[in-house]
């Protein structure tokens, strides 16, 4: 990572939170190479943070005597956080001043790892409050963040482009290699140096001065998109006048909508409610072509309506001053910039991926789509030309009769609660000994939420989990994981981490039953987890998730193979009812269409990957306007050749959160990080499969690591080789050119 403190990049966790995800859902790693990403503004106020607390009780300025520190949310209210901000950012720019004006020579106890001591403050109330934002957000909550955002980053300016700290900083890395530091603090000082120049400080003063403007700009329009993208949804929502046109949903979700509809003052109609995705889950159900069209066009249409939410002139802005920034930091292009600190390390080598894999899925899409046509032209008395909202619906239909299974033959065996306990936790037990104890007892943020301790197999505390499962109108789209406490030698803490995801709630005293997608991200959120709770590092900077955006995925991704592992999904898939075990020929039919539709998904994910990566490696001079954007969206595709209109990209520009936040020239990470996950599935398989011996090497060479270690070394030392892309072209049904051997990825 590294800019002067980690602390600073969580403040920032509002424009990370937009990186969140279902399909395998980022978790809220810090990001300093992207000053939006690091905290923006004035970070001085006309009232000190003591006249603004005086005679307030504040818990924040408290000790937490919670287990491992955990926040009190039952006396947190929203009237602590700026007042806790302002004397944070004080307490952190006085002990920033201390070590830049220390009459000591400069060593690296008391300038890199003062640096890790500083800012507790801060990163305590930052972590909750952004946190806080992202899973249970409300207009309080979202005025502070407008106000602060700024500040925050003005406060990360003034300490990342100091030249009294630079140059002690800058002293140590010339000096290096006589200071005898061992391996994880030689990788520490580097990415200190790293993050200082590439965040400005060896630019001129007025360059500087530009540099913050940027910064804090680019942190109001991120705050903004991310919460136009928020109204937006449930702004787009699709009102349906009877309950006969919701045929082919579950009665459950019939009543959802109806109470959905009553909410808003709606009586006697019904709501349907939408996800970030541009596909909308109800649309494999629905048979009501209108509805889903209705349902799809709502969906594509966000952001773009000309109305208060409309995020366009926003994205224009932001790509134009990341072009600017790139450019006066000495890179050709934003992509540049942020590629150098990534595993891929250049634009070559992402659109060298991309590229080999989008024409082989835009072709497996369209043999799918052959299907789906034919499947139109037999059964239905008027067939039709088959478009993006017809796509779910029919490939459900296709997946049945090829499959003979549906959604509904397999989510009664898919509870919720059997899926936490005797899915993601008996996998964990499995393989790395954990067990779980709740805590009902301890404090929460909303209702929904609840609290495991985790502890070794022989009963030691390794940390404390949160899990927020039910999706709600102050929560945003997507699944996520975040730390309230991150694990440090150094400091003494031990993990507190959460996962999140947006889960419809049943009516009251129905069962939760799940899709297998959300079944799946539940143990992919958990692999974040397990990679935050196992941490086993000294310093703060390379705790957990703290590794490059194109790797932070892998070990997450890794944890899905447990969803489908035989002894495992027998241990879980169970009848909510009979209690009866999923039978096994119906999990077989489960398994093997794994495979199926992977055309489609791959389409959609890759066309937002190369949408992404498009706008990013633009000149400063070829950035789009307002009014361009849709048309350069579309171009983007094409000559991409991966624009498909029943395919349409998972995620259109202007609700394309990942890219306004930790996710810009990152998106193609999740199939970067797929080729290490494949290839370790793989490893797993060759080596005996579930078993603790294996669960303890991967623990102990790369989840413990951190980022303690060169990404790409941790995988090596895991797997004991370089990564062969050839287990994920056969996991994705992905056929390399026959005769050419050729293959790429993270190599």
């Amino acid at each position: 990572m590294n800019v002067p403190n980690r602390i600073l990049i969580v403040a920032m966790a509002a424009a990370l939170a937009a990186c969140g995800d279902a399909e395998q859902a980022p978790v809220e790693t810090t990001d300093s190479t992207t000053p939006e990403a690091s905290v923006p503004a004035e970070a001085t106020s006309d009232t000190t943070a003591e006249e603004s607390t005086a005679g307030v009780e504040n818990p924040f300025f408290e000790d937490w005597t919670l287990p491992l520190g955990m926040p009190p949310f039952d006396r947190i209210e929203d009237d602590h956080f700026v007042p806790a901000m302002e004397r944070g950012m004080e307490e952190h720019l006085a002990e920033i001043e201390a070590i830049a004006t220390s009459e000591e020579e400069p060593t690296f106890e008391n300038t890199i790892v003062a640096m890790e001591r500083s800012g507790a403050l801060l990163g305590k109330v930052t972590r909750v409050f952004f946190n806080l934002v992202s899973a249970d957000t409300n207009d309080e909550r979202q005025a502070i963040q407008r106000e602060m955002s700024p500040r925050l980053t003005a406060h990360s300016d003034a300490i990342q482009l100091n030249p009294e700290l630079f140059a002690r900083v800058d002293a140590l890395y010339q000096q290096r290699e006589s200071l005898e530091l061992d391996a994880a603090s030689m990788k520490l000082l580097e990415d200190t140096h790293r993050g200082f120049v590439r965040s400005g400080a060896l630019l001129d003063e007025d360059q500087k001065a530009r540099l913050r403007e940027i910064n804090a700009e680019l942190s109001r329009l991120g705050t903004e998109f991310s919460q136009n993208v928020l109204k937006e949804v449930n702004a787009s929502a699709v009102v349906v006048d009877t309950a006969e046109e919701l045929d082919g949903l579950t009665e459950a979700q019939i009543q959802g909508a109806a109470a959905e509809a009553a909410d808003r003052g709606l009586d006697g109609k019904y709501v349907l409610t939408l996800m970030n995705y541009s596909s909308q889950p109800q649309l494999a159900s629905l048979t009501n072509r209108d509805v889903r069209q209705r349902l799809m066009e709502a969906s594509l249409q966000r952001g773009a309506r000309g109305n208060e939410f409309d995020n366009r002139e926003i994205v224009s802005r932001v790509l134009t001053l990341r072009a600017e920034r790139a450019n006066m930091l000495g890179y050709d292009t934003h992509a540049d910039f942020v590629l150098e600190e990534r595993t891929a390390k250049t634009v070559a080598a992402v659109d060298e991926l991309l590229g080999q894999l989008a024409p082989v899925s835009v072709e497996n899409a369209r043999k799918e789509a052959a299907d789906l046509q034919a499947m139109i032209d037999e059964s239905e008395a008027e067939p039709f030309e088959l478009a993006s909202w017809d796509w779910p619906f029919y490939a459900e239909k296709v997946r049945q009769e090829r499959y003979d299974f549906d959604e509904s033959q397999i989510k009664p065996y898919f509870e919720l609660e059997s899926v936490l306990v005797n899915g993601v936790f008996w996998a964990a037990h499995q393989v790395y000994g954990l067990d779980f104890v709740e805590r009902p007892d301890l404090p929460v943020y909303h209702p929904d939420v609840r609290v495991w301790e985790v502890r070794e197999a022989d009963g030691e505390l390794l940390g404390m989990f949160y899990g927020d499962f039910y999706a709600r109108p102050s929560k945003r789209g997507g699944a996520w994981m975040n730390a309230y406490v991150g694990q440090s030698g150094l400091l003494g803490t031990k993990p507190v981490v959460a996962n999140h995801q947006n889960i419809p709630k049943p009516p009251e005293g129905e069962p939760t039953l799940m899709t297998l997608d959300e079944v799946t991200t539940m143990f992919h959120e958990f692999g974040h987890a397990l990679h935050g709770l196992f941490s086993d590092v000294r310093y703060p900077s390379q705790a957990g998730t703290s590794v490059p955006r194109d790797f932070v995925e892998y070990p997450s991704q890794v944890n899905e193979m447990w969803a489908t592992w035989p002894s495992i999904l027998e241990n879980y898939a169970r009848h909510y009812e009979t209690g009866e075990r999923i039978p096994q020929e119906l999990l077989d039919r489960v398994i093997e269409a794994e495979k199926f539709n992977e055309g489609y998904r791959t389409t959609e994910y890759l066309a937002a990957s190369i949408l992404d990566m498009c706008y990013h490696t633009k000149p400063a001079d070829e950035i789009p306007s307002a009014d361009e954007i849709l048309e350069t969206e579309a171009e983007c595709l094409e000559a991409a050749g991966i624009a498909y209109d029943p395919v349409p990209s998972r995620y259109r520009t202007t609700y394309f959160s990942h890219i306004m936040g930790g996710y810009s020239a990152g998106y193609y990470s999740y199939i970067w990080s797929e080729v290490l996950d494949a290839d370790s599935v793989k490893w797993f398989k060759e080596n005996g499969g579930l078993t603790r011996e294996n669960g303890d090497h991967f623990r102990a060479t790369l989840l413990s690591q951190g980022g303690s270690k060169d990404a790409m070394q941790l995988f090596e030392d895991f797997a004991g080789r370089t990564p062969d892309i050839q287990p994920l072209l056969e996991r994705r049904g992905l056929a390399v050119t026959e005769g050419t051997g050729e293959t790429t990825g993270p190599m």
